[in-house]
């Protein structure tokens, strides 16, 4: 391999990090409502989300006390899964938790 066949090497690699980004990532939000049950959506955190019992407390405080609470930050096709994992849920136990995500 000669000295131009590494410059050119050197120019593919360059070429290609820059191709190449990180992912968008999006923000998991759970929303307040007046029917779904605090240990639903500390269940909801634990199992979806892989949440301590400690950590699911503390984020359904926030949906409690503030009207949202961030579970996570994950690229869209996880955030879009675990959003539709928690209407399906909360749907089959008969509970209007509403979940979205959002761009970071």
């Amino acid at each position: 391999m000669g000295t131009s066949d590494t410059g050119v090497i050197e120019k593919v690699k360059q070429d290609f990090k820059e191709k190449l980004k990180e992912p968008s990532m999006y923000k998991v939000l759970l929303h307040n409502d007046d029917y779904t049950t605090m240990d639903f959506v500390i269940e909801i955190l634990i199992y979806i989300f892989h949440k301590t019992h400690d950590e699911a407390t503390g984020i359904m405080l926030n949906v409690h006390e503030k009207g949202v609470g961030i579970c996570g930050i994950y690229t869209f096709e996880v955030a879009e899964t675990k959003v539709e994992t928690v209407h399906r849920l909360a749907k089959e136990n008969e509970f209007p938790l509403k979940c979205s995500m959002e761009g970071v």
